[in-house]
Parts: structure tokens; sequence; C-alpha cells
């Protein structure tokens, strides 16, 4: 029974490393196509592509099915979908706003947005876990934390008391917190 988990053939292991070259230059090449956007943790959709691009090219190179061709054009239709995606968030803000999650504005200052945590499913251990990694040493140091698209946290902090560009904020949600009138 044990031998079944540790038997391979010599030809299995010839499939596989025959394919595993191929798939990936097939990703290396649709990849230098459609350009490093593909692998971008920009946006939800970026992320779904990488998930989908490591699943799908494990899949074609573990398994005899789905076989290379089938992988190379399922890999081929994520990375054309790719591409079709990025080319119409470009050209639609309300394409871009159906597709994109908004960035959630969760420190105004020194100041916890407590509400914008709990709408961005974090906990007050999740962001300061965040102000630590970002070497954030004093509250009020932090001029804004923003919980991003990506699922990342940025922290602007500074010992400056001069305000934060109002561009930084554009389209985070609450962002008018920190924006002087």
């Amino acid at each position: 029974m044990f031998e079944k988990w540790i038997d391979i053939s010599s030809t299995e292991i010839a499939g596989i490393l025959l394919t595993a070259f191929f798939a990936y230059a097939a990703v290396m090449v649709y990849t230098r196509v459609t350009g490093l956007r593909s692998f971008s943790k920009m946006s939800a959709p970026d992320f779904a592509m990488t998930i989908a691009t490591g699943s799908i090219l494990g899949a074609t190179i573990s398994q005899p099915s789905p076989t290379l061709f089938a992988g190379s054009l399922a890999l081929l239709s994520l990375f054309t979908l790719q591409w079709a995606v990025a080319f119409f968030r470009r050209r639609s803000n309300k394409f871009s706003q159906c597709i994109d999650n908004q960035p959630v504005l969760l420190m105004a200052g020194s100041t916890i947005l407590h509400e914008n945590l709990h709408r961005a499913n974090l906990t007050e251990n999740d962001l300061m876990g965040k102000l630590r990694e970002a070497n954030a040493c004093r509250l009020n140091e932090v001029q804004a934390v923003v919980f991003e698209t990506t699922g990342d946290i940025s922290v602007l902090h500074s010992k400056s008391s001069e305000p934060i560009d109002p561009l930084l904020l554009q389209n985070v949600y609450d962002a008018q917190r920190l924006i002087a009138d």
C-alpha cells in the first residue's frame, strides 16, 4: 500500500519534466506578451489571476489531465481575460468601479476608525501588527493607515506635521476625515 504513494515510473517522470518545461515556457511567453501586470497585486482580478495561473500550472504539470495543450489553452484564456480586464479598467471608470475594491481608511491621524476596521473585517490587533511592520513607533506620528484594494495595509507616518497630499487619498473610503477644507 505504501508503494502507491512513492512509486513513479520513468515515463511519468519524463512526462512531468517535459510538461513542466513547456507549461512554464507558455507562462513566460504569455507574460511577455501581456506584460508584467498579469502578476501584479494591484487589484482583485490580479490576485485571482495569480491564484488561477498557479492552480492550472500545478494541475497541468502533475497530472495527465488536463493535457499540456488543454492547460496551455486554459492559461492563454486567463491571460487574455486579464489583459481585457486591465484594458477596460483603464478605459472606463464605471468598469473599474465594478471590478475594483475601494481602499478604506483605518486610521485618521492617531485615531483608530473602528467602524472602518469592522468594514474591512480587521481587528485592532491586525492594525497594530501592521503599524509595527511599518516601523511606526508612536501613534501620534501616524498620519493615515489605508487598507488597500490588494489586502495590503499602507501606513503613512512622519514626524513632520505636513498634511498628506489629497491625491494620495483619492478614492479612499472615508478619506474626507483627513483632507483639510
